[in-house]
């Protein structure tokens, strides 16, 4: 879970350094990452989006996903997506201490605005992706989000609902086959 979160905010050298079981998890985050940013029906989901977003199609469709995601979370797990977000910002607290400072920000925002819980709903979602709106370089349109996810919900939520189980079938699949974690 830890390595899951810090995948995308560490460089080279940070990484070198973490134990075993985070940069596995930082591992699994790449692989979710190429998985996903190949498969046909993630990029099914994005030609629709790319009129929208052009370029951010992409960071649009991910967030869309979170939102599905948490929007049907107890079609996923038997854990309340409440419980399982203060789970998650306890776990991640406990190692702080391998956060850099874009890390430590993240979590901060992440974990005092309850984002997991949050992107179940259409004001958790808006407010991510204008924030990220606001982050981005270029024009991007990503504060104006809702309404091509209204207008294509049903679709764009039928294509998430087909690609996730097999994203988590994939995920079991490459961690069934970590090694073990060396006894102390």
């Amino acid at each position: 879970m830890v390595g899951n979160f810090l995948a995308d905010m560490l460089k080279g050298k940070e990484r070198d350094s973490l134990p075993r079981a985070i940069s596995d998890g930082v591992e699994i985050h790449h692989l979710i990452d190429s998985y996903t940013d190949s498969h046909s029906l993630v990029l099914e989901t994005r030609k629709i989006l790319y009129p929208y977003f052009n370029k951010y199609a992409a960071v649009v469709q991910d967030v869309y996903f979170d939102h599905f995601l948490a929007k049907s979370w107890g079609h996923y797990s038997d854990e309340p997506l409440f419980k399982y977000a203060e789970r998650v910002y306890r776990i991640l607290g406990k190692r702080v201490d391998l956060f850099n400072e874009r890390a430590e920000r993240t979590y901060y925002y992440m974990s005092t605005q309850n984002w997991l819980y949050n992107y179940a709903g259409i004001e958790g979602l808006d407010r991510a992706l204008t924030g990220l709106s606001r982050r981005a370089r270029f024009q991007n349109n990503m504060d104006n989000s809702i309404e091509p996810l209204l207008k294509h919900h049903d679709e764009l939520f039928d294509l998430f609902s087909v690609f996730f189980p097999k994203l988590e079938k994939e995920v079991k699949k490459a961690l069934d086959t970590l090694p073990p974690e060396p006894k102390p």
